[in-house]
């Protein structure tokens, strides 16, 4: 009889223990049950429910018209397919950045509704007294800086963030102040790579990229964009894995072909 090994959940401790050991941290984003289950049984530490599923599941322009109740939704569906990786679930826009009490709130729903890990919010300075109030209930927090896509209108554009020595330093500056707060990992987007290594190095707590070169604690990718899926959105960061979009378009128009020449269903396929 064989024995199934029990598999060991990844938790915020042990992406601190990776980062001592020198071993790189993996993470995609996931939306859903069924691919969730591929990207744990795949091996990702942990697995971001990205406020990006506003742009890659609903067709918005930016992350900000997505709902706490739909990051909710997305995340639950996300942790019933992981046994493995640590999930991490984006607070939305405007969950979180009127006051801490309102953020609190949101990432306490988050929490006891989704049975996610931790939570993610964008931002520095102007966040850390919700950090601070969300970490006190015990909810584990994420950062995220550099280019904050829920701060897209502010700053008009998608381009690198921190090229400019003044914002540099703030982004060194946030990022200590993060971890003073007790966030557990930062997440560091489209800055340049000499910085998001100095930040690496200087900050004790895992830092993952997203186009922040290499010499950070890990990466992150969303999953439809390294999977082909998404053909539109082509950064240079990004390093494309497969290419569904042109598969999974030609499987269906095979699948068309079939019915239309009445090949589907044949007679093994009936009862």
């Amino acid at each position: 009889m064989s024995v199934q090994k029990e598999v060991k959940r990844v938790t915020t401790r042990t992406i601190q223990d990776m980062k001592v050991r020198g071993v790189k941290i993996s993470m995609l984003t996931a939306y859903d049950f069924s691919m969730s289950k591929l990207v744990d049984a795949a091996g990702v530490d942990v697995i971001l429910v990205g406020d990006s599923a506003s742009n890659i599941m609903a067709g918005h322009e930016t992350t900000l018209p997505i709902t706490l109740d739909q990051m909710i939704y997305h995340a639950s569906s996300v942790i019933r397919g992981t046994s493995r990786a640590l999930v991490v679930v984006d607070l939305p826009f405007g969950s979180y950045q009127g006051n801490s009490k309102e953020a609190l709130t949101s990432a306490i729903r988050v929490m006891k509704e989704t049975g996610a890990h931790a939570i993610k919010m964008e931002g520095g300075e102007e966040i850390v007294e919700s950090v601070r109030r969300i970490l006190s209930a015990g909810v584990p927090v994420m950062g995220h800086l550099g280019l904050t896509p829920q701060s897209i209108y502010k700053f008009g554009t998608y381009v690198v963030r921190a090229r400019e020595e003044e914002e540099a330093k703030k982004l060194i500056h946030d990022a200590h102040l993060l971890q003073e707060a007790g966030c557990f990992a930062i997440v560091l987007e489209k800055v340049p790579a000499a910085l998001a290594t100095q930040v690496a190095q200087e900050l004790s707590i895992p830092i993952i990229g997203i186009g922040a070169g290499g010499g950070v604690d890990g990466q992150v990718l969303v999953l439809h964009d390294m999977l082909g899926i998404n053909t539109e959105f082509k950064p240079r960061f990004l390093r494309t894995y497969l290419n569904l979009d042109e598969q999974i378009t030609g499987a269906i128009g095979r699948y068309v072909a079939d019915v239309k020449s009445q090949d589907f269903p044949n007679t093994s396929e009936s009862y």
